[in-house]
């Protein structure tokens, strides 16, 4: 056995995020997922959505003398679903020098777990060209310490890696006429390939390193090769996959993947769009389809990409393919548009299951519910009982479904009670404070789970509930809205909502005028004043039914949002996340690094359409339907980030085309298809129906004021009561006249882990104050500090 020279390689990196295709079979007997990128499958994952065991599969064609090319180079590639509808692709790539054209065929075979591509060489020089594959394995989300090895399965030849204690194997039929392994940049097929044009050091060992497997292709009397790559627990599963997907003939592999897919697609809404020669609506649905595992049923993960992976290594092993709570119910309510009712009701069961025992969800996690990050926000708590209170509206559950879920409403709705409304990030995961975004779900998700208690016959907490709701309503324009800034003057309105207030370090309540630090910025900058940092998020106060679209609030923040914000693209307005956004390439075009410039997102053109077909303008919503449309890849898959400066070609940087971010962004193609169905219905399709007749029609006013010690609230209004929310069960005593009488109460058990008494402000004149103190029954301990609300007027 010869072992490859260099150990161990250049540091391993992933690879580009701009797919151009994602796919896998709909079948519980295959468990692989491929990418397709830059003409090449760029990767592979087994046996799980979020593990991913192949960073490319290239393709590399010689003369054996002068040529050499990589299709993923030296071609232009046109990617084409095979079937409307099913992500079965072809590539069909020509080469610059016009030396040839490849037909490359890829899916998953259905009935194993591997890929296979059915790989055809047209050669228009008429000179015998050589086709190699090179395979790079980063096994189980790592490119480093794999093992590369020549090996052999029931006298078939076969290329095999190990990692991560899962095998690999690749296989063609023909068989191969050339094998080597080895280091990456020192003693890999394709160092030898450039070099000398063929493979001359056919190594049978790279052991512990960064690794390649490289092969020479023989085409079959069709003038073809089909080359299949297989995983398992062991190298002999690996094999069998491989060899009996490579036997099967591929007609019959491709007819019964696009059954499976044909069969999934007969039963969605038909809301078809065309762009890029694309159906837009189909590629979005297998979109979501694609994204979920048939062993953690519900669990759909981000997106089957690492955003600027090729400047990536091991350190960075999640990329995307992680499920995000907020991500997972936004697509379940594209599924839910889509007529996809079974995969909301997994969906719904895959949230049960992997809620934490506080009732919160994690900011992100492995399938398993492993955590990732370990940040908490709040919108992804108050989301999963939004999305069970829709699929009950539509219809995707009935009554005797609702039950079971009713444990994981209420401790949601308790860690959001306990918490709220502040959160410790916002849903860009960067900054703790007051938010629109949030405070709107919030909102929602409390009234919803109070319809679902009722629902479920609990009769106590859907009050609790909606004063709460009530109460947070009330306050968010004292909470997040400013008035007669310097930017309000500049921008002539006389307000507007601002991205986050952070918690004053003294009372724990919201400082609009604090500082905020935005981060993914150089040390030293990304400080900001709270009422200059302004975000497109305000607009989900209309997206939820909380303020109306025409509210002078609402039309002053916007103006100010477009001021600062929009960029106009060659396909039309899209928007940034918010100033002094660093998330995104560098201004020179070279990717994030943790540091960078924030650039335009398409799922932000499908919110602010949402918002314009709720305030009525259909024509501007259908146009910026079109502009995310337009800014789609050629695969038809929508970006997280485009372009928004100066064209860089050396770096495939056009205005309005994606960026190194993640592609497909899962989240981006559930807002898409929430925005067809909301054109189709003629109203905003996820809009809660509760907030918007509690605070639209009947102008619900608040009964009480919560005050909680890490939340205060500094005032109440006259006639509402003061709420004390209490961890434990106590005594209050407070006074309403500075002591001169005094009155006790008992808190009462809400059984969310709080609880609560009412301390009432009728009669008092505002400018009083209602001071309180209290001590737990359990110990007869009295707090030793006085509090106070002050009462102001209505």
């Amino acid at each position: 056995m010869v072992e490859a020279p260099g150990w161990p390689g250049i540091p391993a990196r992933w690879t580009s995020s701009a797919k151009d295709g994602v796919g896998a079979a709909l079948s519980e007997g295959s468990r692989v997922w491929f990418t397709i990128s830059h003409g090449i499958v760029n990767e592979i994952y087994y046996p799980r959505v979020d593990q991913a065991c192949v960073r490319d599969l290239g393709l590399i064609v010689t003369d054996g003398d002068t040529l050499f090319a990589e299709v993923k180079r030296d071609c232009e590639t046109v990617v084409e679903r095979i079937e409307d509808g099913v992500p079965a692709f072809q590539l069909t790539s020509t080469h610059r020098g016009g030396r040839f054209r490849m037909i490359n065929r890829v899916i998953a075979d259905p009935r194993s777990d591997s890929i296979v591509l059915h790989i055809r060489l047209e050669d228009s020089s008429r000179a015998g060209l050589r086709v190699f594959s090179l395979l790079a394995p980063h096994l189980i989300n790592a490119g480093a310490h794999n093992n590369g090895q020549l090996g052999e399965y029931k006298g078939h030849e076969m290329l095999c890696a190990l990692g991560g204690g899962t095998h690999l194997a690749m296989l063609a039929s023909p068989p191969f006429l050339a094998r080597s392994v080895g280091f990456v940049g020192v003693s890999d097929g394709w160092r030898q390939l450039r070099n000398h044009r063929r493979l001359t050091d056919q190594y049978d060992t790279a052991t512990d390193g960064n690794v390649a497997l490289s092969a020479e292709l023989a085409m079959g009397a069709d003038g073809a090769s089909v080359l299949a790559v297989g995983f398992g627990r062991t190298r002999a599963e690996a094999a069998f996959h491989a060899r009996t997907s490579s036997m099967t003939p591929f007609e019959t592999i491709l007819n019964d993947y696009s059954a499976g897919w044909r069969a999934w697609q007969s039963g969605l809404r038909t809301m078809e769009r065309r762009a890029h020669g694309q159906n837009i609506y189909r590629v979005s649905a297998n979109l979501l389809r694609v994204h979920e595992t048939p062993t953690f049923p519900g669990g759909v993960i981000a997106s089957l990409s690492i955003p600027w992976g090729f400047n990536k290594g091991d350190d960075d092993m999640g990329g995307y393919h992680l499920v995000w709570p907020r991500d997972l119910c936004e697509t379940a309510g594209a599924l839910l548009a889509c007529g996809a009712r079974s995969e909301v009701r997994r969906i719904l069961r895959y949230l049960r299951a992997t809620q934490e025992g506080d009732g919160s969800w994690g900011q992100n996690y492995w399938l398993d519910g492993a955590p990732y990050w370990s940040g908490v926000q709040l919108d992804e708590c108050a989301f999963p009982v939004l999305l069970l209170d829709m699929a009950r509206r539509e219809g995707a559950l009935g009554p005797p479904d609702l039950q079971p879920f009713w444990p994981m409403v209420k401790r949601a709705a308790g860690f959001v009670l306990r918490t709220g409304p502040r959160t410790k990030q916002d849903r860009w995961e960067e900054n703790a404070g007051y938010t629109p975004f949030t405070l709107a779900v919030a909102i929602a998700g409390l009234l919803a789970a109070a319809e679902i208690a009722e629902a479920c016959d609990v009769e106590e907490l859907p009050a609790l509930l909606r004063d709460t709701a009530d109460a947070w309503n009330e306050q968010i324009e004292d909470w997040i809205y400013v008035k007669d800034t310097p930017l309000a003057r500049e921008a002539g309105v006389a307000g507007y909502y601002i991205r986050v207030a952070p918690e004053s370090p003294v009372m724990g309540r919201p400082d609009v005028h604090g500082m905020i630090q935005v981060r993914n910025h150089e040390a030293g900058g990304g400080a900001i004043a709270a009422d200059e940092l302004i975000s497109t998020d305000a607009i989900a106060l209309v997206r939820f039914g909380l303020r109306a679209p025409d509210d002078p609030r609402v039309l002053s923040t916007i103006a100010v949002i477009d001021r600062l914000l929009k960029v106009e693209l060659p396909q039309g307005s899209g928007w940034r996340r918010y100033n002094l956004d660093g998330y995104g390439e560098k201004a020179g075009g070279s990717p994030f690094d943790g540091v960078g410039i924030g650039r335009v997102w398409p799922l932000l053109a499908g919110e602010r359409a949402h918002y314009a077909l709720a305030a009525g303008k259909r024509e501007e919503a259908e146009a910026l339907l079109a502009t995310i449309e337009a800014q789609t890849s050629p695969g038809g898959l929508i970006p997280e980030q485009v372009w928004d400066s100066a064209p860089i070609p050396e770096r495939g940087l056009a205005p309005g085309k994606p960026t190194g971010s993640a592609m497909p962004l899962v989240w981006a193609h559930a807002e898409y298809v929430k925005l067809l169905r909301s054109l189709a219905d003629g109203r905003v399709f996820d809009m809660p129906p509760h907030a918007m007749r509690r605070y639209l029609a009947k102008k619900r006013p608040a009964r009480c004021r919560p005050w909680r010690e890490d939340c205060p609230a500094a005032n109440v209004l006259a006639g509402q009561t003061l709420r004390l929310d209490l961890p434990d069960e106590s005594i209050v005593r407070y006074t309403r006249d500075n002591w001169k009488s005094q009155a006790d109460v008992a808190t009462r058990d809400t059984g969310l882990g709080l609880h609560v008494a009412e301390l009432p402000t009728a009669g008092m004149e505002p400018g009083g104050n209602l001071v309180f103190t209290w001590r737990r029954k359990a110990d007869e301990v009295w707090r030793g500090q006085d509090f106070e609300a002050r009462v102001i007027a209505p």
